[in-house]
């Protein structure tokens, strides 16, 4: 268990979650269903049952630094990695990756989002605990793929040559976010996965990688071995985390390396992405509206999603499958059909009103 890590990536905007998510105060930070723990709390007090807590590392963007002090007060100000500027999600393994390997070079990672929820969480860890031992033996780059319960666009695909022994099958290839028409071929042919995000790989294995497919990115990082986990780090990356090449550690590596794997898994998951996967998860009335806060009256009205500020009545007639989310000084109403647009609505606010709203 000594040798066994995690990182939580906690660094993003969730803007597809605007207004409710701003960038103050973004979705990981947020408590979603009112259990009184955030994602990202839960995400931790998740891995701490089979990760000790001090090999544990939260990486995340420099403003929020306060936020995962707050939420996460048993961490030390180490366990902390702090990005100067966003750059995907391959920067950020690479940072954590290499401070791991100056702490114990032998260690076995475990990466994950901070914002995915997970139903059966005692299923959830059986299968990371499998996919640690799988890797801690061979070297595996493992990512955790979901069974698809309908043709979903929001989510990358993998596809597995299905030869693997104990549900770890060696990936054929990776398709990123299809089109529907695709999504559905892949969702009824059976032999597609969701990409659920989480990985799972030795960290040898993982810096072999970088070498071999961001061989820049690897240099860039081997510069300054010998700061890791001393007092020159964060000085080393201010320095060149803004240089380092902006892209995901799907695109990177996981597409082109001949050694990933992915372990087959069934926990009751959802990466809570977007509006509508919330409320495929949320509880209904009988006409089956989700109101997640606040007080409301939906008259003729089926199929809506609603968040609205604690004491706030909304009385809402003639609607059907829209998102309603009230977040104080924004109001958004959009078509739940049309919620991918949500992004580029964000966009134009910052043209027209500036940072206020954002």
């Amino acid at each position: 268990m000594k040798d066994n890590y995690c990182v939580i990536m906690g660094g993003g905007i969730g803007s597809r979650f605007w207004p409710y998510s701003r960038e103050t105060m973004p979705k990981q930070f947020l408590d979603f269903f009112g259990t009184g723990r955030s994602l990202m709390q839960q995400t931790f007090d998740r891995f701490s049952q089979i990760v000790p807590v001090e090999n544990i590392f939260i990486a995340t963007n420099q403003q929020y630094a306060a936020l995962v002090k707050e939420q996460l007060p048993t961490i030390s100000d180490s366990q902390i990695l702090l990005e100067p500027t966003r750059r995907n999600t391959a920067p950020c393994i690479a940072y954590a990756t290499y401070r791991i390997r100056a702490i114990n070079p032998n260690a076995n990672i475990v990466v994950t989002p901070s914002d995915h929820l997970i139903l059966q969480e005692q299923n959830f860890l059986a299968n990371i605990q499998k996919g640690l031992n799988f890797v801690a033996k061979y070297p595996a780059l493992v990512t955790l793929g979901v069974k698809p319960n309908r043709p979903e666009t929001g989510y990358g695909y993998i596809q597995t040559d299905g030869d693997g022994k104990d549900n770890i099958q060696k990936v054929k290839a990776f398709t990123e976010k299809p089109n529907y028409e695709l999504a559905k071929v892949f969702f009824e042919s059976g032999e597609f996965f969701w990409n659920s995000g989480i990985f799972i790989w030795n960290v040898q294995t993982i810096l072999g990688a970088f070498s071999a497919y961001l061989p820049d990115m690897a240099t860039r990082f081997d510069q300054g071995i010998d700061k890791f986990n001393t007092p020159e780090e964060i000085a080393f990356i201010e320095e060149q985390y803004p240089k380092l090449q902006n892209i995901s550690i799907d695109y990177g590596i996981m597409e082109k390396a001949d050694n990933a794997y992915m372990l087959m898994a069934d926990f009751g998951w959802s990466d809570l992405g977007t509006w509508g996967s919330l409320f495929d998860l949320a509880e209904k009335d009988l006409r089956q509206n989700a109101v997640l806060k606040g007080k409301s009256l939906l008259i003729e009205s089926s199929g809506n999603l609603m968040t609205l500020p604690e004491g706030k009545l909304a009385v809402i007639q003639g609607i059907d499958d829209y998102i309603i989310a009230d977040s104080d000084d924004i109001l958004l109403i959009c078509k739940k059909s049309d919620e991918q647009r949500i992004k580029q609505f964000v966009t134009d606010v910052k043209m027209k009103f500036g940072e206020t709203y954002l």
